[in-house]
């Protein structure tokens, strides 16, 4: 079977505190219930959480929807968002299943990264690692005013924001991630056909601005 791996890569530091984190936490678990009825999803989309504040960290390896157990997410530290863009091709290149002559590998992995700051670390070296790995669509979310657009338009040209990082923009933002992950599996379980940009998701809602 042919998997689709879809990575969430969440900001879990100190700025996320209080309704921000509350908010992600029942985001992912919306989107875990969702995804769960959807047959196409069930029967293909593998789920890996990874959250980065002063280090990175994978609470949960690519595992299949059913399967899937919500881990305890608590918002202290820094933003080491180099670290978990290693973390995520290192990730990527252990786990995903490549193509042989004899029988086809894992669908290329869509990519979720959500923050609200500034990366506290040198998050270069983690952007080449990134880079040279293959990745069928990578959104990248700024959760508010305090991240940076320009700075993760160098990561990919698909960005979104939010205006504000309170539990309704959140909740809004994991539901159109769940149906983006719905809409990747149809394509792939019915045509062969992988997501490659975001012409190709459903519509974003209102509360989720297209960063142009």
């Amino acid at each position: 079977m042919r998997r689709l791996p879809v990575y969430l890569v969440l900001d879990t530091s100190g700025s996320m505190s209080g309704e921000p984190i509350e908010a992600v936490k029942n985001g992912v678990q919306v989107l875990i219930s969702t995804l769960r009825q959807d047959p196409y999803a069930l029967e293909t989309a593998f789920l890996s959480l990874i959250t980065f504040d002063s280090d990175a960290r994978q609470l949960v390896p690519l595992t299949d929807l059913s399967s899937f157990q919500m881990p305890e997410l608590k918002a202290s530290g820094g933003t080491s968002l180099g670290s978990a863009l290693e973390l995520v091709a290192d990730s990527i290149n252990r786990e995903v299943a490549k193509s042989t002559p004899d029988v086809k590998g894992d669908w290329k992995p869509l990519v979720f990264l959500m923050t609200d700051g500034i990366p506290t670390d040198t998050w270069q070296n983690g952007l080449n690692a990134f880079q040279n790995t293959k990745i069928g669509i990578t959104v990248a979310c700024a959760a508010g005013n305090g991240a940076d657009v320009n700075l993760l338009k160098q990561i990919t040209n698909t960005v979104v924001s939010l205006d504000t990082a309170d539990a309704a923009t959140i909740k809004a933002f994991f539901k159109w991630v769940s149906a983006s992950v719905s809409t990747g599996s149809q394509k792939v379980e019915s045509g062969d056909k992988e997501v490659a940009g975001l012409n190709e998701l459903p519509p974003p809602p209102p509360e989720v601005n297209i960063v142009v």
